[in-house]
Formats: structure tokens, sequence, C-alpha cells
């Protein structure tokens, strides 16, 4: 992606709208269910759990999904049918802020990085309810999401972290360098990237008990390290200095 100027939110939300679309692109799409998906039908494909905000999951037994859908040269995901992209994973375009297609109690994991704070507050809250929903007793829910602490420490702190964080993203190639600025810095977070909604610990948690889950059972996690392994392993390397890792899991009742 080419330079942006980062002072202008809907100039680099058009390219990353842009950028999306473009990306979604694989070289064969080929239906394999429809829904509505229960265990059994989960099972039969190999699914285990849902990566969201995904057009591929690096678990093998995820269903990835994404609200922008994939294409290939000669179809695109319809929403909610779930397709074997190149012959490998598996991939259903859905949109968290839709009532979701599985049954109740039918998948073990769920995992979404980066994703609740592009919703409302109160389409974030629905989704989590969806989320218990389709979890099993025992289930376990991992999310991530930009740290509003950090962001706040960092600017009282006289940009250390932000400063991490600039070159960090520079080393990644993504657009020219942030202004040092605190201010900027501050700002960011809430006007880039199309983020609606915020989130500390005690919002998170406050969200999760909204949506049926127990606050007592939210733990705060690190880095890829989590009460599953091979769910935290997803977490990705870019986003660690600036994310909160949470999870809860299901309780039986």
């Amino acid at each position: 992606m080419s330079a942006w100027d980062w002072e202008r939110p809907e100039e680099l939300s058009e390219r990353m709208d842009t950028f999306l679309v473009d990306g979604a692109t694989c070289d064969k799409l080929e239906e394999v269910a429809r829904p509505p998906f229960d265990r059994a039908v989960l099972g039969d494909l190999g699914v285990t759990g849902v990566e969201f905000a995904a057009w591929k999951s690096r678990h093998p037994a995820a269903l990835a999904s994404d609200v922008v859908p994939l294409r290939a040269p000669d179809a695109e995901a319809a929403p909610g049918r779930v397709y074997r992209v190149d012959g490998e994973a598996l991939f259903a375009a859905l949109d968290i802020c839709e009532p979701l297609p599985f049954a109740d109690g039918s998948v073990d994991w769920v995992y979404a990085e980066h994703l609740v704070e592009h919703v409302s507050l109160g389409a974030g809250i629905d989704w989590l309810t969806e989320v218990r929903r389709i979890l099993a007793p025992g289930g376990v829910l991992r999310l991530t999401t930009p740290d509003l602490a950090t962001y706040v420490d960092g600017y009282l702190a006289g940009n250390t972290f932000f400063s991490r964080h600039r070159k960090r993203m520079r080393a990644a190639g993504l657009g020219p360098p942030m202004p040092a600025r605190r201010a900027f810095m501050f700002n960011q977070i809430f006007y880039l990237y199309g983020h609606r909604w915020l989130y500390d610990f005690e919002e998170m948690c406050y969200a999760l008990d909204a949506a049926g889950f127990s606050s007592e059972d939210v733990r705060r996690c690190s880095f890829r390290e989590g009460a599953r392994p091979d769910v935290a392993d997803l977490d990705r390397v870019l986003r660690n200095d600036e994310s909160m890792y949470v999870e809860v899991v299901k309780r039986d009742t």
C-alpha cells in the first residue's frame, strides 16, 4: 500500500477498504456446506472453532471468517456458506452484526484479533452474546483488542510506548512514519482504522458480563499464553505491543 497522510483518517479508511477488497482473493472456492451448522456438520468438516476477522486461519481445525467475502476468478463466497479455499482451509463470510449461523454449543473455541473495537459497544455485546451461545460448555473465547490503558499510560509517561510503537509500524512497512506528537498518537487509536469503541480490561469485563459470561471468569493473558495453547498461538506478532489479551471460559451452567 502506498504512503498516506496519517492526519487524514477518512483517506486511510478508504485505502484500507480498498486494500481489504483487493486482498480477499484466492484461486479456488468450493462450497462444502450451507447453514445451519450444528456440531455434527462442523465435526464432519473437521472444525472445532471459529476464527473471526481472518480469510485463512493458521489453526488446522478452524473455520476462518470475515465480513469481506473471498473471491476466486469464477466465484465469490456467499454469506453464511462454508467454502474450501484452494483445496485446504475453510472459510465463511460472516457479519458479526448479524446472528451467527451456528447451533447452540456447536464449537469449542472462538478467536478474534482486533475485531470487537470496529463495532459499537451494543453491537459488540450482541456479538459476544452470540459467541457465548455457540460455545460448548467449557469452551474458550479469546479476544485481542487495542488496550486503551496502554495508550493512556503512553501519553502520561512521555512517549515511551509511542516511540516503540512508531518504530514497529515503520519496520512493518505500514505507511510513512507516524508523527511523534503524543496527542496524535493518542488520537489515532480512536479515529484511524475504523474503530468504534475502545476497551480497557474493566470495559471488556463489562461487555462480557453483559453478554452472559461471568466477569469473575474473565482472565487477562499474555501474548500467545492461554488456556488453549493452540488458540493462543494465533496471536500475531505485529500487534503485541498495543494489544490486550483476554480469555473467558463458558461455564457448564
